[in-house]
């Protein structure tokens, strides 16, 4: 496949699921079952033991799409730094 046809999708880690799944006002199981995957997958992607890829990334960029689901997150230094 070349450079041409490539989409720029975000990846997605396991912060960014979670923080999708909230927005849609998903358990897991629910997420799970519009992925068709196992509710324990959601799970493992959530920790970050896993990251979903193929058919499973480009289904969650099209479920953030359609919910118009914009993810702002917060550089680590910002989030670190203590007065």
């Amino acid at each position: 496949m070349s450079n041409h046809y490539k989409v720029n999708r975000p990846q997605w880690d396991s912060e960014r699921i979670r923080t999708l799944r909230c927005h849609l006002g998903l358990t897991q199981r629910e997420l799970a079952d519009r992925l068709g995957t196992r509710q324990q997958t959601i799970s493992e992607w959530e920790i970050g033991l896993y990251k979903p890829r193929g058919a499973s990334s480009t289904l969650l960029s099209i479920i953030a799409e359609r919910a118009k689901f914009e993810y702002q997150a917060i550089p680590a230094e910002k989030q670190t730094k203590k007065p």
